[in-house]
C-alpha cells in the first residue's frame, strides 16, 4: 500500500500517569464509597481500577484525596473487568426559562 502524503499528527489529551494511585468512588445513593485506584488522568477523564469487579451504574463520583471534600462527578464511558473508564461530566448553567425573560430588567 503506498501513500503519497505526509501522515497527519493526531493531537490527543495530555495524560498524566499516577501508578495505581489510591482513590475513591461514590456510588448509588452517595452514601456508598469503595477505594480504587487511578491508573492514569487527563483532563476529560481518568481510567481506574478496583479490586474486585463492581456493579457501577452510568455515575458516580471521584475523589482524589482521601480528607478532601472535593468530588469530581462522573460518568462511565467504558467497562472491561475490574477497570473503568470515566469522563469528567461539567456541570452546564441552567437555561433561562421565559418567566426569567420577561422579568429581567430592560
Amino acid at each position: 500500500m503506498a501513500t503519497n502524503g505526509a501522515r497527519m499528527k493526531v493531537s490527543r489529551e495530555p495524560r498524566r500517569q499516577l501508578n495505581n494511585r489510591a482513590a475513591w468512588i461514590t456510588v448509588g445513593d452517595g452514601m456508598t464509597e469503595r477505594e480504587c485506584a487511578v491508573v492514569d488522568v487527563s483532563p476529560g477523564g481518568a481510567k481506574i481500577t478496583t479490586d474486585v469487579e463492581l456493579d457501577v451504574k452510568d455515575r458516580l463520583s471521584l475523589a482524589l484525596l482521601a480528607d478532601h471534600a472535593k468530588r469530581y462527578p462522573c460518568e462511565v464511558v467504558w467497562r472491561r473487568g475490574k477497570s473503568y473508564g470515566l469522563k469528567f461530566v461539567v456541570a452546564e448553567p441552567a437555561a433561562e426559562t421565559a418567566d426569567d425573560v420577561a422579568s429581567a430588567p430592560a
